[in-house]
């Protein structure tokens, strides 16, 4: 059975919703998790694809999520645990809109094209779909290696959702860009990976601060965020921490 969680409502009063497609813990055991990240947003906008595409597909069908419906993907980063169900994707779907940062790999891209799709390279806070943002490719480095990568916004009647997939070049510094965007919304949600596996107590103690102080009024930190910070972030946000698993479907509408 899918887990419903209902928190807000968008600004044209209509409905919008995310489904956790693609992570290390679910509802029940029929889903198929690991180590990777990937949800779904108003049932056509797919953001990151985790590290199997024969278990996303599986998750698909068990959220009764039909692949024809999809037109639109957001690739993160180039990260294997981001990318790697892409491919079973676009084997099984032609032309679809793949968003990705400038500076990915030009054998990614090449790849995209030769499956029949369109790599497209995101401008900075383009809009994507009505409400829906992408930052743009915000340069980092992982490992000494030069990551781009980009998050995604949804603005709603409660105010915004950010949804990052490993915020390699620091969950802050995207809440921060956002912000100076969007310097009349307020921050909602912040969702995704914060990449904050390794790090101590008193840092990541320090990130929550700053988290308070930026009012953000919600977390769900997920993946890469590290059962430490989950901790942490439950225990200073109490009610306003989300956990989510794999399998379960926000709703954002009035309640």
């Amino acid at each position: 059975m899918i887990s419903t969680i209902t928190i807000a409502k968008d600004n044209r009063g209509s409905n919008m919703n995310i489904k956790l497609l693609f992570d290390s813990t679910a509802i029940n055991h029929k889903f198929k998790t690991g180590w990777g990240f990937s949800c779904l947003i108003n049932n056509h906008i797919l953001f990151d694809t985790g590290a199997n595409g024969e278990a996303l597909l599986n998750n698909f069908h068990l959220m009764s999520i039909d692949l024809s419906d999809i037109d639109k993907i957001i690739i993160s980063h180039e990260h294997y645990d981001h990318t790697g169900g892409l491919w079973k994707i676009l084997e099984n779907k032609k032309n679809l809109d793949i968003y990705i940062c400038p500076n990915f790999n030009q054998v990614f891209k090449n790849k995209i094209k030769k499956l029949g799709s369109n790599p497209i390279d995101s401008q900075p806070f383009q809009e994507i779909d009505k409400n829906i943002f992408t930052t743009g490719e915000i340069k980092s480095f992982y490992k000494g290696n030069f990551t781009p990568e980009q998050s995604l916004v949804l603005k709603t009647h409660k105010g915004l959702i950010i949804i990052t997939g490993c915020a390699h070049p620091g969950i802050i510094t995207i809440i921060n860009k956002v912000k100076e965007k969007f310097p009349h919304d307020n921050v909602y949600l912040v969702l995704g990976g914060f990449h904050l596996t390794g790090k101590s107590k008193k840092e990541i103690e320090t990130i929550i601060k700053k988290f308070k102080s930026l009012k953000v009024q919600k977390v769900a930190p997920l993946h890469c965020s590290g059962e430490l910070a989950k901790e942490l972030f439950k225990q200073n946000y109490g009610n306003n921490f989300i956990q989510l698993r794999v399998g379960d479907y926000m709703c954002l509408n009035s309640s």
